[in-house]
């Protein structure tokens, strides 16, 4: 014996050709959804509006021969093609052999900022690891030069460094007797260590920050099972630390990178708008190119040259760094 009367009431329920209807979704959840991106919104256009349109404007001026005589109105300047770009890379001529001698200060000088940087900073992380009294005094303390303010930091360098009254000669000089002399530490030779001492002083603290950060997501029992097993200290920051700390480090270096090739602020509170030619960094001779010389045309192109010397140091960077990486760290 078959009961059919469920089956009719289904029919009846469902008739033949009409769909089943899915689940419907909420008006509510998609706004709960929507709700952050739509706030993200403005300061994304914000930033749009100001990276994106000074970028395309810089391109756009790198191709015009814009002088002092044009820059009421820019957009009548002559279009010049690429003769800016040919100027700039003209290493036999005035313009394009400056261009170079900046361009090989700056590599030297973030080369060694950036290494002394990592170097200080991650010895201090790791020294501040072990608990002792005054540790959180000390980490307070080596914060203070990334929290001053650039302008205030870099000036009172600027005092320090002064030639008769200074405290670095006065240190050096009377105290130590380590020169024969005071010494000129803003102009000549010098002016680059200087310019490198203040570059280290304010950027070790990030990197002993980011490092901080890193060594807390590394397990205590890994130095204890390498301690029982008779590794020192620099075995231990070899075959442990190292290797844990390696994509911290990978995005330490590559900021601490950009961040020291772009520095601008630096060299232009501590030398002005003229910096001495030891010290010539790119950022500043691009400045001295475009509003000492009023020609922003090539000021222009050189920094779409740097712009994209820039994208392909970072290009083969993460290129490199991506291919040393094992699967379980991506």
């Amino acid at each position: 014996m078959t009961t059919t009367a469920p089956a009719e009431a289904a029919v009846q329920q469902n008739p033949a050709g009409a769909a089943h209807p899915g689940p419907r979704r909420r008006p509510g959840r998609i706004r709960r959804i929507g709700l952050p991106y739509l706030l993200l919104l403005p300061a994304l256009l914000l930033e749009l509006l100001v990276h994106l349109v000074p970028m395309v404007i810089g391109i756009v001026m790198s191709f015009k021969e814009l002088t002092q005589f044009y820059i009421r109105d820019w957009g009548t300047a002559p279009w010049s093609g690429l003769d800016n770009y040919r100027v700039s890379v003209d290493f036999d001529a005035p313009v394009g052999e400056a261009l170079l001698h900046s361009f090989l200060v700056t590599v030297a000088f973030t080369l060694l900022s950036v290494g002394l940087c990592w170097l200080i900073g991650t010895a201090a992380a790791v020294y501040l690891q072990d608990t002792f009294r005054g540790r959180g005094l000390l980490r307070a303390l080596f914060l203070v030069p990334y929290a001053l303010p650039v302008y205030a930091a870099v000036i009172t360098w600027v005092f320090m460094f002064q030639h008769d009254n200074g405290l670095v000669n006065h240190v050096l000089h009377d105290q130590l007797h380590l020169t024969d002399k005071p010494s000129f530490w803003l102009i000549g030779d010098n002016s680059f260590w200087a310019l490198l001492t203040v570059s280290v002083w304010k950027g070790w603290p990030f990197a002993f920050l980011i490092v901080m950060a890193g060594l807390q997501n590394i397990p205590g029992e890994l130095y204890e099972a390498a301690a029982l097993d008779g590794a020192g200290l620099w075995q231990q920051i070899r075959r442990i630390t190292l290797p844990s700390l390696r994509p911290v480090n990978q995005v330490l270096l590559l900021v601490l990178f950009l961040w020291t090739f772009n520095d601008f602020n630096t060299p232009f509170v501590l030398f002005g708008k003229s910096a001495p030619e030891a010290a010539d960094l790119i950022s500043v001779h691009i400045y001295q190119a475009s509003f000492v010389t009023w020609n922003f045309g090539t000021g222009s192109a050189m920094s779409v040259l740097l712009l994209l010397f820039l994208l392909v140091v970072t290009g083969v960077y993460l290129l490199l760094t991506s291919r040393g990486r094992k699967p379980a760290d991506v």
